[in-house]
């Protein structure tokens, strides 16, 4: 992270594999505003290998879903899921090296559908991976669904924001 770039508060106890704090296998990514990207820089270990020395593919498209859907809670501040997601690995992404996962918004529909992109980059800016997601806000009717603990303490952090 660089001087440009702005910190992003995150829930803390929670237990989601990609950014939860309680999570003793997962990710615990971290993330930062740059312009109008959301960015989140991780270091792959063996835990996450698919090929000797390479991340698997599955950890690939959870770092890019995780950061397009952070993109999105901090640019829009609202509750939504993930329609779908099309990847296209470019390049082995290779453990033990610093990644930089950046996303943004690219279009907001009136049907409650938000398109972003979302890429993986090593330390020299070489890009490994792209992906694109559909996400669907949900509505008042559906909010239900999240659990209201949840609702609140999300509300708390986009009050941070």
């Amino acid at each position: 992270m660089n001087e440009a770039t702005v910190p992003i508060p995150k829930l803390e106890g929670h237990n989601c594999f990609a950014c939860g704090t309680e999570n003793p296998i997962g990710l615990n990514l971290h993330f930062y505003v740059a312009g109008e990207h959301v960015c989140s820089d991780v270091r792959l270990d063996r835990n996450y290998e698919g090929w000797e020395n390479m991340a698997h593919g599955g950890i690939a498209s959870t770092l890019l879903d995780e950061v397009m859907s952070w993109a999105l809670l901090y640019f829009r501040r609202i509750f939504f899921v993930t329609r779908s997601m099309r990847i296209k690995y470019l390049k082995p992404i290779p453990l033990f090296t610093l990644l930089t996962v950046k996303a943004r918004i690219m279009a907001e529909r009136r049907d409650r559908l938000y398109q972003l992109s979302g890429l993986i980059e090593d330390q020299d800016h070489h890009i490994l991976a792209r992906g694109e997601a559909r996400y669907a806000r949900l509505s008042a009717k559906d909010l239900h669904l999240v659990p209201e603990k949840l609702k609140r303490d999300m509300q708390n952090l986009f009050e941070r924001f």
